[in-house]
C-alpha cells in the first residue's frame, strides 16, 4: 500500500516569508519614491482630479438655479430658450468636463503607474537572480510567480483605487459638506457626516475583519497552483509512477480550501453590503426628510430639495463602493508587500563594497583551495579542510564516491555558497585573489561549467548554444556544435537549429542535451573550465569522441574535472581522490594504481564491470 503524507496537513514553509509583517503606511512608503519618479505627472493628475470633482459637484448647484428660475408663463418665449438650451448646455458641459478631466488624469498617470510596476518588477527579477543557490533550492516556483504576478497588478489597482477614488471621494465629500453648511444650517452637514462615519467605520470594520478570507484564498490559490506547476513540471515522473489520480486528488484538496475560503468572502461580503445600504438609506431618508420639512416650512425651495437629493445620490453611489475599494486596496497592499518581501530578501552571498572585478588570463588562471571547510547545514559538515591547486594551464581531476563533496567543490568556485571558515584562513584563489573580494559577475564570466544535470531553456537549439556568448553569429555557433558532436543531430531536423527543445529540455535525449550544454561552454571559451561528470549521458563511442575534443579545448586552460568513471581522467596532470569530504589520496593515474589504495580498487572494480 502507498502511503504519501497529507498535502493539508502542513504547508511547507515559505522561504520568503517574514514574521513581523509590514504595515500598510510602510508599503504605501516603499512605494512612494518609484511614483515621485514622475512628480509631475502625478501633480497634474491631482489637478485634473480635483477640477473633474469640482465640476461634477458643480451639477447640482446647476440644477438647483434651473429649477428655481423656472417660474415661466406658459408658451412664453423664454421657455424655449431658458429651459431646454440652458439645461442641455450648461449640464452637457459640466459632464464632458467631468468625462474628459477624468480621462485626461488616466492619460497622464497611466505612465507613472506603468513605469512604477514595470520598474519594481525589474528589479525584483533582477534581486531573485541575485539571491544565493540556497534560495532557489527552497522556494516554490509556482507560488513565487503568482506572488510576483499579484504585486505587479495590485500597484495599478492601489494607485486608481487609493488616489482616484478614496481622495477623490473625500474631496468631493468636503466640498459637499461645506456647500451644505454654508447655504442652510449645520444640520444638513451634521447628517452627512454622522452617516459618512458610521458608514466608514462599519466599512472599515467589517473589511478588516473579512482580510483574513481573502488573505486564505491567496495563500489556498498560491498552494494549489503551486501544486499544479510541480506537477506538470515533472510529468514524466507522474507517468512513469501511474499516480495521475494521486496528483489529481492532492490538487483537488487544495481546490477545496480554495472553494470554502471563497465561500466565506462571498458570505461576508453579502453582510457589508447588506449594512452598507442600510446605512445610505437612513441617512438619505434623514437628509430627504429635513429638506422636504424646509420646503414646507418655506426655509428651502424646490431647487434647494432637488440639489440635495442630487447630491446625495453623487455622494452615496462612489460610497456604496468605499468596502470593494478598501478591500482591493488592502487586497493589493498586502501583494505589493509579498514583492517588497522578496525584494528585500537578504543576498547571502553579496559583492564586497567597491569589489574589483577578477583580472584574469589563460596564462594566469591558477586556483587554489586553501583550508576550505563548508555545510549546507552546520550540523552536517561536507568539506573537512579542503587544500589543492590546480595550476595554470593544467588539468586536474576529482573522483570519488557519491556524496564525497565533488560537486560541492565547483559550486563554492562558482561562488553559490561560500567557505565557512574564512576566519581560519579558508578561502579560495583564482589569478592570487580572492574570489570573495571580487565580483561574482568577473568570476563566473571566467569560468565556464559543463555541469552533470543539464536543464535547457524552452527555445530553439541555437538559442541555448548561444547562451554561452549571446552576441555569437550563427557560424561560431555551429563550429562550437560541430565540436561537441551534436551538429550533424541538429541538421536532421526538420527545423534544423530553429528546433524547439521543449521545457527544460525535454524533447531532447540525455546525451543531446549534454553535448548541447558542452556546445555551449565552447563557445563561451573561458579560461577556467568545469567539467561536472560532462560526458556521463553519453554513450561510450561519443564519449570517446567527445573526450577528445575536450582534452583539445582544455589544452593551456585551467581545467576542473568532476568524474565518477575513471577511464575519462588517465590523463589529468593531477588526480585527486575524496571521500567523506577530504582527499585522501592525490597523484597521476600511474602514481595512484601504485599506491594501491582506494583509487587503485575503484580502477580495477570499473575495468572489472566493463
Amino acid at each position: 500500500m502507498r502511503r504519501f503524507s497529507n498535502p493539508s496537513a502542513a504547508s511547507a514553509p515559505d522561504p520568503f516569508d517574514r514574521s513581523v509583517p509590514r504595515s500598510d503606511w510602510n508599503t504605501m512608503q516603499r512605494l512612494f519614491p518609484y511614483l515621485w519618479e514622475y512628480k509631475w505627472r502625478v501633480v497634474l493628475a491631482l489637478c485634473c482630479m480635483v477640477g473633474a470633482k469640482l465640476a461634477n459637484v458643480g451639477v447640482p448647484l446647476l440644477l438647483k438655479n434651473l429649477v428655481d428660475s423656472m417660474n415661466i408663463t406658459p408658451n412664453s418665449p423664454q421657455v424655449v430658450l431658458v429651459v431646454p438650451v440652458a439645461l442641455l448646455l450648461a449640464y452637457g458641459t459640466l459632464r464632458l468636463s467631468t468625462t474628459l478631466l477624468n480621462e485626461l488624469r488616466e492619460l497622464v498617470f497611466s505612465n507613472a503607474t506603468q513605469g512604477a510596476a514595470r520598474k519594481i518588477a525589474l528589479q525584483t527579477f533582477e534581486h531573485l537572480h541575485a539571491l544565493s543557490l540556497r534560495f532557489h533550492l527552497e522556494r516554490q516556483t509556482g507560488g513565487m510567480t503568482r506572488d510576483i504576478e499579484r504585486g505587479t497588478r495590485g500597484i495599478e489597482s492601489l494607485i486608481s483605487f487609493s488616489l482616484f477614488n478614496i481622495i477623490a471621494t473625500f474631496i468631493e465629500v468636503l466640498l459637499v459638506l461645506s456647500i451644505l453648511a454654508v447655504k442652510f444650517d449645520i444640520g444638513f452637514a451634521a447628517i452627512t457626516l454622522t452617516a459618512l462615519a458610521f458608514y466608514i467605520v462599519f466599512t472599515v470594520k467589517i473589511t478588516e475583519w473579512r482580510t483574513q478570507f481573502r488573505r486564505q484564498v491567496n495563500d489556498f490559490d498560491s498552494a494549489a497552483h503551486t501544486k499544479a506547476v510541480d506537477s506538470l513540471l515533472n510529468y514524466e515522473t507522474v507517468k512513469y509512477f501511474n499516480n495521475e489520480a494521486f496528483e489529481s486528488r492532492r490538487y483537488d484538496e487544495n481546490l477545496q480550501r480554495l472553494r470554502a475560503a471563497r465561500l466565506k468572502t462571498q458570505t461576508t461580503l453579502s453582510m457589508l453590503n447588506a449594512g452598507q445600504q442600510l446605512i445610505i438609506a437612513i441617512g438619505l431618508v434623514a437628509m430627504l426628510w429635513r429638506a422636504t420639512q424646509g420646503v414646507v416650512d418655506g426655509r428651502m425651495t424646490l431647487g434647494d430639495l432637488v440639489m440635495v437629493n442630487a447630491f446625495m445620490i453623487q455622494l452615496y453611489i462612489p460610497l456604496n463602493f468605499l468596502g470593494v475599494i478598501y478591500r482591493e486596496i488592502k487586497q493589493s497592499l498586502t501583494d505589493l508587500d509579498k514583492m517588497f518581501t522578496l525584494m528585500e530578501r537578504e543576498r547571502e552571498i553579496a559583492d564586497t563594497p567597491d569589489a574589483p572585478p577578477l583580472s584574469v588570463v589563460e596564462s594566469d588562471a591558477a586556483i587554489v583551495f586553501e583550508n576550505v571547510r563548508f555545510a549546507y547545514d552546520s550540523n552536517r559538515p561536507i568539506l573537512h579542510g579542503i587544500s589543492f591547486t590546480v595550476p595554470a594551464g593544467k588539468t586536474v581531476a576529482v573522483v570519488g564516491s557519491s556524496g564525497a563533496g565533488k560537486s560541492t567543490l565547483a559550486r563554492l568556485l562558482f561562488r553559490f555558497y561560500d567557505v565557512s571558515n574564512p576566519e581560519e584562513g579558508g578561502r579560495i584563489l583564482i589569478a592570487g585573489q580572492d574570489i570573495k573580494q571580487v565580483t561574482q559577475a568577473s568570476l563566473r564570466q571566467a569560468i565556464g561549467i559543463v555541469p552533470q544535470d543539464t536543464v535547457l531553456f524552452n527555445d530553439t537549439v541555437e538559442y541555448n548554444i548561444a547562451y554561452g556568448k549571446p552576441d555569437a553569429a550563427h557560424a561560431q555557433i555551429q563550429e562550437a556544435a560541430q565540436a561537441a558532436h551534436i551538429h550533424d543531430f541538429i541538421a536532421s531536423t526538420p527545423s534544423g537549429y530553429q528546433t524547439l527543445v521543449g521545457e527544460r529540455g525535454l524533447k531532447l535525449s540525455g546525451g543531446e542535451k549534454q553535448r548541447i550544454a558542452i556546445a555551449r561552454t565552447l563557445l563561451k571559451n573561458p579560461p577556467i573550465l568545469i567539467f561536472d561528470e560532462a560526458t556521463s549521458a553519453l554513450d561510450s563511442a561519443n564519449e570517446r569522441a567527445i573526450q577528445a575534443e575536450l582534452q583539445s579545448v582544455a589544452q593551456n586552460k585551467t581545467t576542473l574535472v568532476i568524474a565518477h568513471r575513471l577511464s575519462t581522467v588517465v590523463d589529468a596532470h593531477m588526480i585527486l581522490v575524496m571521500e567523506a569530504g577530504n582527499i585522501i589520496e592525490r597523484g597521476t593515474h600511474s602514481e595512484l594504481l601504485a599506491q594501491q589504495g582506494k583509487y587503485a580498487q575503484m580502477w580495477a572494480l570499473q575495468q572489472a564491470g566493463e
